[in-house]
């Protein structure tokens, strides 16, 4: 018989990335839902427009998974929505 060997603990890949070509400022994702989207519209934070804005939101979301709270997962999809407004 096989010894059982434990599965190894597989990493997420958003562990992964990370950018250095332009990101929010510090604090950005911890205001309301209005402040963020504003901030995160500005050219010098998402260079490739609206859509980039809203994939970093997305992103940090995703980053954060269970340790963010629903409140602020709540105004952080309400940025989305703000920015994806915007876009249309």
């Amino acid at each position: 018989m096989k010894d059982k060997v434990p599965p190894k603990r597989q990493r997420k890949w958003s562990s992964k990335v990370k950018t250095e070509s332009t990101f929010p400022p510090a604090g950005t994702f911890t205001k309301p839902a209005d402040k963020v989207a504003k901030i995160m519209a500005r050219k010098s934070v998402s260079p490739g427009g609206l859509g980039s804005a809203i994939k970093m939101v997305q992103m940090f979301i995703n980053r954060a998974g269970k340790n963010l709270a629903p409140s602020r997962k709540r105004e952080l999809e309400k940025a989305k929505k703000i920015l994806q407004r915007h876009t249309e």
